[in-house]
Formats: C-alpha cells, structure tokens, sequence
C-alpha cells in the first residue's frame, strides 16, 4: 500500500486528494495546508488526517503530491526530497530554471521519483491523436481563458501557455532555435495575454498563444504535416483529421476520444512510476525544459517592451 499526503488543498489540490482516495492501493494518509480549516473540511471529506505543517507526516508516508503556489515549490520539494520522498509538483515545477536544476541534483542524489503535472499530456484527446503524428511542420495553438484570478501569481506564460510549450516540446523532438514573443500586462502585475513565435532547429516551427482575458474559453492545437491537418480540441475532447483522398479530395475524419479524467490518469501514473521506480509520461526534465522555454519567450517580451 502506497502511503501518500497532498500538500496544498486549495481549488486543484482538493481534487488531488480525492483521485488517490479512489486509486486503489494507495492510502491518503493526510492533506496538508496553511488554512487549517480548509485542511479540515478537505480530511473529513475524505478519511484522513490533517495538520498546516508538512514537515509533520513525512516520516508516514512514501509520497506526497505539492499543490501549493509556484513560490513555494523549490522548498518544499527540496525538503521532501531530503527526506527521501517522491514527488508530484503541478506546474511550472518552479519558479528559475536553476532551482529545477537543484530539484533534479538532490532526486538524482537521493534515488527518488520526479513528476511535474502537466495534465494535458494525460488528455483524452492528445492521447488520441499521438498515434497519426508523423514529421510535424507547424503548430498552432490556442490557450484562451476567462479572467478567474486563479493562477495570478505567475505569467500567464507559466500559467496557461505552459501546457502548449511542453507538448509541442514532447511532439518536436528537437532543440528551439529562436523565438519571438510580445505579451501585455492589463488586470494584473503579470502578463495576461502573450503570444510566441518558436522556430525549432529540424524546422518545425510553431506559434502559440495564451490569454486569461478572453471572453470564451479555448484549448486547441493544430498539427500540419504533410499529410494532413491534426486538429485537437483539449476542451471539448475532438480530434478532426483532414487529409488529401487518393483522387487529390479533401476528406475530414473524426476520432472517438476515450473520455476518462486526465487528472486521475496523471496520479495513477505517478503511482505507477513510483512502485515500478520508472520514468513517468512527465519527468522533472521534462518540466524543467517547458519552464526553461517560457522563462525565454518571457525574456523576449521584456526586450520589445
């Protein structure tokens, strides 16, 4: 039986709690945050302990998963790692690339597992589509998002546009040779709207935007290649093939998506990664390079601002 606490149980860290609750083998043995009452509610929802301070359940358990502020995520990881713990850290893994670095040096040093969420890696949709992926030579996608004031704490190229940068990263297989890049600070001390122009050294390139000020809600990535256009709708969990016919038609597929929830697929398998002492589906590598990504396109809009 995997023991396991979620630190952090705010608006995302809830639903953590409540996926390895239903997972089977596993045991939540506490939740952990700040807000003791909110701690409280969350514990007796779900059958286990509670307390403000994480430092308190490390020695019972094999693995927590940190769904605090992005602030916060180098120390406790780092403490949790010192204690010989695997980790889950939701997104961006960090807040510099050199404390990723660090993260990664001490799991290395201490043999324990790393996975940072990127839950759309873990979507019903991509999933789908990976399979008619062949030699991509552009993408686009779209991140749009009403104003929530959630995820203020960070650019909203680390809140939403994040997610893209890593699966094209992942679909790319190949170094970024430049980028362009413009955003706006408009509600809040961060940026809210920002667009990137990425340009990979096989030749792929892609353009990418994100905003958390539009009035609907979108989550789309085009895929071209030379045989076709892949479209992939996160949101509404579509994938639309248009390809040429053997008599030069334009023909227009659709797939079933396998609808199950991404957050649960995302912890069974960082739980799977654990027991097996595997590499999961997003590694601390992996998130260390989308947020070294992001960190440039946020440099890029600094020198055209």
């Amino acid at each position: 039986m995997l023991k396991v606490a979620v630190i952090g149980v705010g608006y995302l860290g809830q639903h953590h709690a409540r996926v390895f609750s239903e997972i089977q083998d596993v045991e939540l043995i506490a939740v952990v945050d700040t807000d003791i009452k909110r701690a409280s509610e969350i514990a007796v929802k779900f059958g286990c302990r509670y307390t403000s301070d994480y430092k308190e359940v490390l020695p019972e358990v094999d693995a927590v998963s940190i769904v605090t502020p992005t602030t916060t995520h180098y120390s406790i990881s780092f403490e949790c790692l010192r204690a010989g713990k695997d980790i889950f850290v939701e997104k961006p893994f960090t807040v510099t690339v050199e404390e990723a670095d660090r993260l990664i040096e001490e799991a290395q040093e201490q043999g324990c597992i790393v996975q940072v969420g990127h839950i759309e890696r873990y979507n019903p949709a991509l999933l789908a589509v990976e399979r008619f992926i062949e030699k991509p030579d552009f993408f686009e996608s779209e991140r749009l998002s009403p104003f929530l004031g959630r995820g203020i704490d960070v650019d909203v190229t680390l809140d939403l546009m994040i997610h893209d940068i890593d699966i094209i990263l992942t679909l790319t297989h190949s170094k970024v040779r430049d980028i362009k890049a413009v955003g706006k600070k408009v509600l809040t001390e961060r940026l809210d709207v920002a667009k990137a122009w990425i340009e990979f050294e096989n030749g792929t390139s892609a353009l990418i935007t994100a905003s958390r000020l539009s009035n609907d809600r979108k989550r789309q990535l085009r895929i071209f290649q030379n045989t076709a256009l892949l479209t992939v709708d996160y949101q509404n969990l579509k994938v639309l093939r248009h390809y040429k016919d053997n008599d030069g038609r334009i023909q227009q597929e659709g797939f079933d998506v396998q609808k199950q929830e991404p957050l649960k697929v995302e912890l069974e398998d960082f739980v799977r990664s654990v027991k097996n002492r595997s590499r999961p589906r997003v590694s601390a590598e992996d998130g260390r390079e989308a947020l070294r990504v992001a960190m440039m396109i946020n440099e890029r809009i600094k020198e055209t601002s």
